[in-house]
This record gives C-alpha cells, structure tokens and sequence, in this order.
C-alpha cells in the first residue's frame, strides 16, 4: 500500500442494529411476550465493513451520517474503539439515528427498519479531494436508474483524480432492473463483489462463473460469494477458488460485507487472489458465530490462526 493518511476510504450506511434472537411468533394485539435476550450493535453494511478492516489492523476513514442521539455516539465510540477515523461521520441536527429491528429464529430473519439518517446517501456527496488521502476507496449503495449515472460520473473521477484503487459491492438490486448498464461501470473497478443470485442475475448467465468471466473482461478482478461452496476470483480468463470453512452458525447479519473486509485486507497487503480469498472466507464464516454483523468478525491473528488450524485439520484428514 502507498503511504497515505487512509489506508481505505468508506462511504456508505450506519446505523443501530437491535438484534432479538429466538423469536417464533410475535404478541397478539394486547399482549405482552417477555424473551431472554436482546442486544444492541453498529450495524449498516458500509460499517460492518469499515469495523471489519479495522479490526484487522487497516486504518479506513467513514464517510456518512448520524444522528445528534444516544445512538450518533455509541456509533462513534464504536468507530474510534476499532480504528476508524469518524472524521468525515457528520452529526444531523434534524434527523435521527437510523435503526433495524432484526427478529431471529432458527428458520428465517424478519426486520422493521426506520432509515433515519441513511435517507441522505448520496454518491454526490462524496469529497473527491479527500480520496486522495486514502490508498483505496470501497463504494457501495448502487441503486439501478434512481443513481446509475452519478456513480458513472464517481468512479470515473475517481480513476481521473485520484490514484486510489476501488472496489464495488453491488448488492442486491431491490427494484428487479438489473440493469445491463451496470457494464459502463466495470472499467473503473479494481475489484467487484457479487454474490452467486446477483452474478447470475447481472450477467444474464445460468452459472454465476460463467458471468464472473464476462464482469473480468471489463474489470480488474471479479470476485463471487457462493456460500457452503466458497468464492471464486477471475482476473482476465484465470479462475481462482477457495472452500468455505465451516462452523456453526448464530446470526448470519453481515457475512457478505465481512468476506469483502477480509478479501480487501489480503488484497492491499498483497497477498495472492487465493490467499485473499480464503481471508474473506475466513471472516465471512467468523462473523457469523456470534450475534451482531461484527462481534464474531476477527483480529488479524484470529484470522490466520484459524486459516492454519482448518488447513492442518484438512490435511490430518
């Protein structure tokens, strides 16, 4: 990595996450039904990522928005107990801290969310100049036709303006367009993230490596969460893959956003696509052993600790 003043840059969403684990069926109107747990974490994709990359040793800076509440500075201690730099976090005084409601049980996940201060996400709010001071920037929040071409007019800046790398989580696209000029987008990317639904879905393919090849004719690296099967990586016609770790699994709240943590921290340290791969795994399959999108998330020693332990018990097999 450069000698910057960030080692990332991340811009995107913060907010509370009050997780209520082991709920089978809610209160009839009138009722009252008492449960045994209930407990309150930073959640947001953009922040469990930045927290992920803090945790192993990275220095990122968030860029978005809280609340002038109780909730605006738990997040903010959070952020500077896990080396993140809240510099660039602002503090409205007109709108509240966002929070998500998250219902659990063995089967599924239910959610009530009030977006709060999430509402201001906006590409075009990002301070290009300020990218200059980090070695790499993580953009998420793409939205289809509501933000399609104020991300292309982004990245393309940012490659123009800046020498920082840049990755791209897609997400989910909740309004169904899968929008094909997602392509536009690709030559501008370091490294993209999908999962296995979204690469098909984008791509047009029945089989997510298939699209994974087509994204990397465009991109520097196209890398595809695929679950119980692990992750692959494709720069140019080169396929790379990892196999997932199993554990046992608690909360599955921000496994994609701490694989792409993870992947990152390898990627900017240099190390083989392989090797970033099996980091990303590594922290996809941590994080979800505890409740919380990061509770479970390792340090730097955890995670190569547990990458030399599963590979010597595959070995002993």
């Amino acid at each position: 990595m450069n000698e910057k003043r960030w080692d990332l840059y991340v811009y995107g969403d913060v907010n509370i996450d009050i997780v209520i684990p082991g709920v089978e069926k809610f209160p009839e109107p009138g009722q009252e039904n008492e449960i045994p747990v209930m407990e309150t974490f930073v959640g947001g994709g953009g922040a469990l990522f930045a927290l992920g990359v803090g945790k192993l040793g990275l220095h990122p800076v968030f860029q978005g928005e809280v609340g002038d509440d109780f909730y605006g500075t738990f997040i903010r201690k959070i952020f500077r107990e896990n080396n993140i730099d809240d510099s660039l976090l602002r503090t409205s005084k007109t709108q509240k801290t966002g929070i998500s409601l998250s219902f659990t049980n063995e089967k599924d996940r239910s959610f009530l969310t009030f977006r709060g201060t999430n509402e201001r996400i906006n590409i075009d709010t990002m301070d290009v100049e300020k990218v200059n001071d980090a070695s790499h920037i993580h953009v998420t929040g793409y939205a289809g036709s509501a933000n399609h071409d104020s991300y292309l007019r982004f990245l393309r800046r940012i490659k123009e303006e800046t020498q920082a790398t840049v990755s791209f989580d897609l997400g989910w696209d909740s309004t169904g367009e899968w929008k094909r000029e997602i392509y536009q987008l690709f030559p501008y990317v370091d490294v993209l993230f999908m999962n296995e639904t979204e690469a098909r879905h984008y791509g047009r393919k029945d089989d997510a490596r298939e699209a994974a090849l087509d994204f990397a004719a465009y991109c520097g690296l196209a890398v595809i969460k695929m679950g119980k099967q692990g992750s692959i990586a494709v720069k140019g016609k080169d396929i790379y893959e990892a196999a997932a770790y199993t554990v046992e699994t608690i909360d599955t709240t921000g496994a994609g956003d701490s694989f792409n943590a993870g992947f990152l921290y390898g990627f900017l340290k240099g190390k083989s696509p392989e090797d970033s791969l099996r980091c990303g795994n590594g922290c996809g399959a941590l994080s979800v052993t505890a409740l919380g999108g990061n509770t479970g998330f390792p340090t730097e020693s955890r995670l190569m600790e547990f990458i030399q332990t599963y590979k010597e018990r595959r070995m002993a097999k």
